[in-house]
């Protein structure tokens, strides 16, 4: 088992955050700074499929694992992440038991699973497939992303599929989702975050959150997420010029 899947399941906290820019250098100034992990989201920033592999290989350089999130639920893009040599999945969106399954299916190789069979990076480009073979399956983590109401109906089911990993909460979608947008929502969008992570943990699964700033995990690690996506490399990146292109104003003030 890969230290990192090893970490995942067994509830250690890791901070990592969200690689959106579409370039290795951008990925190994995020892998400098201390993170624990990185997801590449393909799901949301224009990062091509070609460039995943360059991203997860800038990641390895620096000894930081790389999963990424992938766009959909489709076996092709799940399985072109993992042969890119990733380290795990996050797959959006997943709002039923059946898709859930499907995410676990596409990621290990039979007889556990559907997944193909090629000589990609993580192979070693077709050189070592049956070490690669051997224990990619237990390597490899499968995080499911539950951010619909449906999804939320269903967080039973869900986290009874045997192979998820871990639960992974998005409260954007899931606040728009279920009808709890800006102040008036809060409320019912922790309720429906603490009813998720309550059960995640119930199952055995590790449960994790997208927390916009650090001053929200403390807060989703007391009621038992230990698994933190913290901004992005964009987010970073507007915060850290705003805040001092206005400090150099106010210098000049």
């Amino acid at each position: 088992m890969s230290e990192f899947r090893q970490k995942c399941i067994g509830k250690t906290n890791l901070i990592g955050s969200f690689a959106a820019i579409p370039h290795p250098v951008a990925v190994e100034v995020m892998a400098s700074s201390g993170l624990d992990f990185l997801c590449i989201d393909w799901e949301h920033a224009q990062i091509s499929r070609g460039m995943i592999e360059a991203m997860v290989r800038a990641a390895d350089v620096h000894r930081v694992p790389a999963m990424v999130r992938v766009p959909g639920h489709a076996p092709e893009a799940i399985q072109a992440a993992l042969d890119s040599g990733a380290q795990g999945v996050l797959v959006p969106r997943v709002s039923t038991a059946e898709q859930a399954a499907t995410a676990v299916k596409v990621s290990r190789y039979p007889p556990l699973g559907e997944r193909g069979v090629g000589p990609g990076r993580a192979a070693g480009y077709g050189y070592r497939i049956p070490e690669y073979l051997a224990a990619a399956d237990d390597r490899v983590v499968v995080a499911v992303q539950v951010e619909t109401a449906e999804g939320l109906a269903n967080i039973e089911a869900i986290a009874t599929v045997e192979g998820v990993d871990l639960i992974f909460v998005g409260p954007g979608d899931l606040s728009v989702s279920i009808d709890a947008i800006g102040p008036a929502g809060t409320d019912k969008l922790n309720a429906a975050i603490k009813s998720i992570i309550g059960v995640a943990l119930a199952h055995g699964r590790t449960a994790g959150i997208f927390c916009a700033s650090p001053q929200n995990v403390a807060r989703w690690r007391a009621f038992g997420a230990s698994f933190f996506v913290l901004a992005s490399d964009t987010m970073f990146l507007g915060a850290g010029a705003a805040a001092n292109s206005a400090a150099a104003r106010d210098e000049l003030a």
